[in-house]
């Protein structure tokens, strides 16, 4: 899932083959919207689309609108959830940071895309601007210390000689927030805070195959960096190393993350 607009293309197929883990946790998060069944509802970061699909089943007599800034994202989607089938869906290509909706949402919901994005602020902004008084967002995303012994393997091997040529001027491109830095926002952006915390979840993949595909759809902003020939033989070395470091027991391959989860009400 992406919420701002991405300097690599998303393979949308294979993003959707290797995200079922963001399926499950936001099936879950589902269950604390409280709706009636009559809501709109902003989905931002939609990735593939069968999020934003599980939530109009949720809303037949609502309207479900997932936006994503990825273009082939957005495409993907429209073509999986025809307006045939999901009269009550449409998909648009929308930058988080840039949300043009207007008092149009009773919800606004999000699960793992806004982690994508290092600055909220226009993102809070843009999500406020959207519910209507009274309207209720519910997110969860990559938090302060997320994936972070993957993290750590990546730092490291972008400093060896054989990658560090393509990482130059790199910086860090994800924004892991706690809950003590990121509560002044949304306050600031005009919520009413109604429960805030930094949950502790464990990925698991079946194999070093299925964590390397994990890693080819979920880190693009750094495997985009080399070159697509040598791009196979970085993402091996990753999760190789990654093992080594983390063998586990079995087949099984556990990732830990941390993940923001936030209620707020626009008054």
């Amino acid at each position: 899932m992406k919420a701002a607009a991405p300097p690599y293309r998303w393979d949308p197929a294979d993003y959707a083959r290797n995200s079922a883990s963001q399926a499950e946790w936001a099936r879950e998060l589902m269950e604390r919207l409280d709706l009636r069944g009559d809501e709109w509802i902003l989905d931002v970061g939609c990735g593939d689309g069968k999020v934003s699909a599980a939530l109009a089943a949720r809303v037949p007599g609502g309207r479900v609108t997932g936006i994503d800034a990825s273009a082939e994202m957005v495409a993907f989607a429209a073509a999986a959830h025809p307006p045939g089938a999901f009269p009550n869906l449409e998909f648009v290509r929308m930058d988080a940071r840039r949300i043009r909706f207007r008092e149009r949402y009773d919800r606004v919901f999000s699960n793992a895309a806004l982690h994508w994005i290092v600055d909220h602020r226009p993102v809070l902004a843009g999500i406020h601007a959207a519910l209507k008084p009274s309207g209720r967002v519910l997110v969860q995303m990559g938090g302060r210390g997320n994936a972070a012994g993957v993290v750590e393997v990546l730092d490291d091997l972008m400093h060896r000689d054989e990658w560090r040529r393509y990482f130059s001027g790199f910086t860090f491109p994800y924004g892991f927030h706690a809950p003590e830095n990121y509560a002044p926002l949304l306050s600031a952006a005009g919520f009413e805070i109604r429960r805030m915390e930094l949950l502790t979840r464990h990925r698991v993949h079946a194999d070093l195959d299925a964590f390397r595909g994990w890693i080819r759809t979920q880190w693009l902003p750094y495997t985009s960096r080399v070159p697509e020939g040598l791009r196979p033989r970085f993402i091996d070395t990753v999760a190789r190393e990654y093992r080594r470091r983390h063998p586990g027991t079995g087949e099984a391959v556990v990732v830990e993350m941390k993940r923001l989860e936030f209620e707020a009400v626009r008054p």
